[in-house]
């Protein structure tokens, strides 16, 4: 673009109204971080807007867009690492849809521009992360789920293209014969007509093929393993690796091509122990498999079919000695765990469309999308704590499978009770196990008077506690008011001091409340005895190296001031 297309361009988008979702105006904020990730909004706005580029403009004034020169240089700026910044940006922007830098000598100033094409059948992210914006505010792509359904929507589904080089020869017969039998159990009305088909027509007939070509869909499911090589730079694998307690590796396998028995292959590996519980509530104990074989195998196909195979990365399943961990690469697209839950219908948008279609024919997920919630109501039928989805990062899945019971009466009775929904049932779960809900589930468990608290540090309420039957637990993890431990620590100082810290850790830190942590404790603890300092109670004496706390006493009479 030469310099009179350049004036053009700039000054018709300073012509505009004001900045847009794909138009950016800066003086000279030249951070390489914010660099990369504004173009990774503007890339996905200019999509989303139907923009044939988003901008990054430097030297104009946001509000009045005037022309008041800049000093960035694209060619000259160093990134992290002192690197150039250009190519530190190109290696970090995925995927990455041309980054064209610009200077301009304006008449009013220099002007100097970064435009970035629109992103093209899924969002743009940078470092890892995705972007957009929220008017002109920049913001995580995870905090607008619709809008990154959106950008996978627009794409081409590469679980759909054909194979290159593949033919029938490199699909495994094993696979073949199973995907018959497991076609016959979701179609049993077709069973007589499948004994007529040849191979070629079964497989266009269960979703794997198009128009007799072999697609990645049919390679993933069926492949021999060596066929996996044809998909690269996709990757065709499944990592499961045993650690113990204390997150050492154990022992590993790798599992490819074809997935379609990855789930057989990988329940041989599992130790799926027997534990001892009494899910029917009553005297006699039951032995139980520490998982639901189909709860597993539904986690891991769940997996295989929202993949982002065009990240290059494997599914990973980490069995520790209660757990296990499954993650795949690329975000949720549903957005929130609640929303499968509530929603209870066909999900709106997959990833890999074709992929996910072949693994409904061939009976591996839910065809109603309901396979989520059906894995919920079978841990709680067996009264074994919920999975747990953590969908923090924006580039993976993970879906952790409790295998032992926490507090079994507790949640045995939690999970029986039947005026508790599910959702409410996965919140109060969460919080029995010390994790995370979000301020809109803590006020909504909060106006239903199940959970008590300051957020995010909560606990069930008295009266969850009392319909569990496990009060005492209640108080311990309530913990009691803050005069008895004030109390406490003025007795001890009366009586024994000066007193070190560590003397009042012991006092205090086994009678704080159970849900917070060891530095969570030791904070109160700090915060009790400023709290004391302050108001005149106690005084610190000795070096700061080894402080002891002491009554505060009267310079005049020796006794205690009174306060």
């Amino acid at each position: 673009m030469n310099q009179p297309e350049l004036l053009a361009l700039v000054d018709r988008l300073r012509g505009l109204p004001r900045e847009t979702e794909w138009l950016e105006f800066k003086h000279n904020n030249t951070d390489p971080q914010e660099i990369g990730e504004y173009l990774s909004a503007l890339a996905n706005e200019a999509a989303l807007l139907n923009q044939p580029r988003g901008y990054l403009i430097f030297g104009i004034e946001d509000a009045s867009h005037a022309v008041v020169g800049t000093r960035f240089d694209p060619y000259t700026t160093k990134a992290k690492g002192n690197q150039d910044l250009l190519p530190w940006l190109a290696a970090y922007l995925q995927p990455n849809t041309g980054i064209e830098p610009h200077c301009l000598d304006h008449p009013d100033g220099r002007v100097a521009l970064l435009a970035v094409g629109p992103a093209r059948g899924r969002p743009v992210d940078f470092q890892g992360q995705g972007y957009c914006r929220a008017g002109t505010s920049k913001t995580k792509l995870a905090n607008h789920p619709e809008k990154a359904r959106r950008l996978w929507s627009q794409g081409v589904d590469w679980s759909a293209a054909i194979c290159e080089g593949a033919s029938l020869a490199d699909l495994d017969p094993e696979a073949i014969a199973k995907a018959r039998e497991q076609f016959q159990i979701k179609h049993p009305n077709q069973a007589q007509e499948l004994t007529t088909w040849d191979d070629r027509t079964f497989l266009n007939k269960a979703r794997l093929l198009r128009k007799g070509a072999i697609t990645h869909t049919a390679v993933l499911l069926l492949g021999r393993s060596e066929a996996a090589t044809l998909l690269s730079p996709a990757v065709a694998k499944v990592s499961w690796i045993l650690k113990d307690a204390g997150n050492h590796e154990l022992d590993y396998a790798h599992i490819g091509a074809p997935f379609l028995l990855a789930g057989d292959q990988l329940m041989q590996h599992l130790r799926n122990l027997t534990v001892r519980a009494m899910p029917s509530g009553t005297l006699f104990p039951q032995e139980l498999s520490q998982y639901d074989p189909w709860v597993l195998r539904e986690a891991l196909h769940n997996a295989i079919a929202h993949q982002d195979y065009l990240r290059h990365g494997r599914i990973t399943v980490v069995e520790f000695p209660d757990r296990v961990l499954i993650t795949n690469v690329g975000d949720f697209l549903p957005g929130t765990i609640r929303t499968v839950i509530e929603q209870d219908a066909p999900q709106e948008l997959y990833r890999n469309r074709m992929l996910a279609d072949a693994m409904v024919e061939l009976n591996l997920i839910d065809t109603q999308g309901g396979g989520i919630k059906r894995m919920f109501e079978t841990q709680r039928r067996r009264s074994f704590p919920l999975p747990d989805y953590d969908l923090s990062a924006s580039d993976r899945v993970q879906v952790t499978i409790p295998g032992r019971i926490l507090d079994e009466r507790y949640t045995r009775l939690l999970m029986q009770q039947p005026d508790l929904s599910l959702i409410q049932v996965i919140l109060l779960d969460r919080i029995q196990k010390g994790l995370p809900i979000s301020r809109d589930e803590h006020q909504q468990l909060k106006k239903q008077r199940l959970v008590e608290g300051r957020f995010p540090h909560l606990i069930v309420s008295a009266s969850v506690a009392k319909a569990t039957g496990d009060t005492a637990r209640h108080i311990r993890e309530r913990g009691f008011e803050k005069k008895y431990y004030l109390d406490l620590i003025l007795q001890l100082v009366d009586e024994h001091g000066p007193v070190a810290r560590k003397e009042v850790d012991a006092l205090l830190l086994p009678k704080l409340p159970e849900r917070l942590s060891e530095e969570q404790k030791r904070e109160k603890v700090h915060n009790l005895l400023q709290e004391l300092r302050r108001a005149g109670r106690i005084e610190r004496q000795g070096a700061k190296s080894a402080p002891r706390w002491a009554l505060l006493q009267s310079p005049a009479s020796g006794r205690q001031r009174d306060c």
